[in-house]
């Protein structure tokens, strides 16, 4: 197995599956790379870095830079999808979501429903989300909870260059919509992935480590800052099970079901505000279909419902954190 970031993994899968598939093509803003700069194209490979050496290996005829305009980039990519294409379009912010909303909402989620499945529309919007990178209140949002809500969309959240390629490669070969969110403070996490073809499939969550006191479900960052929590409570003779989901939408609630029926106690961390959020979401499974299980009620640790600061200091402390975590675990403990 080849180390990469998931930046280098997500790189890597799109130069992979637009050599296997002629009809993937990329587009949005400075996709290219360095595109009017000293370097000119690729010198950056898009301000995220992940598009780099597209261009040269496929030309401009599938690797489109578009204007700023999100409405126009998602427009574009339903259209071509109609038209047989496979596109993947990347929203340089996953906070403009609501630029596109209609198309995203009315149209791209709706089209094989509303056709009788007649039609198909494969395409991969790539969101770049997140907090934790000092970008303030427009740029800094994590929207998987608003686009899980849209019947008709899958929702992917890799956490590791293995699943990046993975989901993403599964993204690209299905014939259903994908938002496909990439955690900006994530880029550069290294890990193992495999050499070859790797897919993983939608709707099979992640067991990231098992314990047998409490389950913590979390999403995107927030499963490393799981990770540092379980390793603190580990050292207090506490076990955590602790479940990636992978996919939102579909959503893997055998795998948090079997936990929370093994563990009686449920802790959600979610980086989106409280409010019909995933972790409200998950809550109210557990409770609704395993309340038998619950020795205590169950936790969610999530960002508080207000914008997000640009103050670093303020932001660190707006963002759920390993101690947090490790509090509301306690806190589940001290029923018995």
């Amino acid at each position: 197995m080849a180390v990469m970031t998931i930046r280098e993994a997500i790189n890597r899968t799109l130069h992979d599956e637009m050599e296997r598939d002629p009809d993937i093509f990329v587009l949005g803003e400075d996709v290219a790379g360095g595109a009017g700069t000293a370097g000119g194209q690729e010198a950056i490979g898009g301000i995220w870095g992940t598009t780099g050496g597209l261009i040269g290996r496929f030309g401009p005829d599938r690797v489109i830079d578009t204007p700023i305009s999100e409405s126009a980039i998602v427009g574009a990519a339903a259209g071509a999808a109609l038209a047989g294409k496979r596109p993947v379009a990347e929203l340089m912010f996953a906070d403009f979501i609501g630029v596109c909303a209609d198309q995203l909402i009315n149209q791209i989620a709706k089209f094989r429903y509303m056709f009788g499945g007649k039609t198909r529309c494969p395409v991969v919007v790539r969101l770049i989300y997140g907090a934790g990178m000092n970008a303030a209140a427009q740029h800094s949002q994590a929207f998987h909870n608003f686009l899980t809500a849209v019947p008709g969309l899958k929702v992917a959240m890799p956490t590791t260059p293995a699943d990046a390629k993975g989901l993403l490669s599964e993204a690209l070969r299905g014939d259903d919509p994908v938002m496909f969110f990439e955690h900006k403070a994530l880029f550069g996490k290294k890990g193992e992935v495999p050499d070859g073809e790797h897919r993983v499939p939608f709707g099979h969550a992640r067991m990231v480590r098992e314990g047998g006191d409490v389950t913590i479900v979390a999403f995107g960052r927030m499963v490393s800052f799981a990770e540092k929590a379980a390793d603190t409570l580990a050292a207090q003779g506490v076990g955590c099970d602790i479940i990636d989901p992978r996919t939102t939408s579909p959503l893997d609630e055998e795998a948090i079901l079997d936990s929370v029926e093994s563990t009686g106690r449920l802790v959600v961390v979610d980086e989106s505000p409280p409010r019909c959020s995933m972790a409200a979401d998950i809550a109210a499974i557990v409770a609704e279909r395993a309340f038998s299980s619950l020795k205590a009620p169950p936790r969610m640790v999530t960002a508080p419902h207000t914008p997000i600061p640009f103050s670093r200091e303020l932001e660190r402390a707006w963002l759920p954190s390993p101690d947090r975590i490790a509090a509301a675990v306690s806190d589940t403990l001290r029923w018995g």
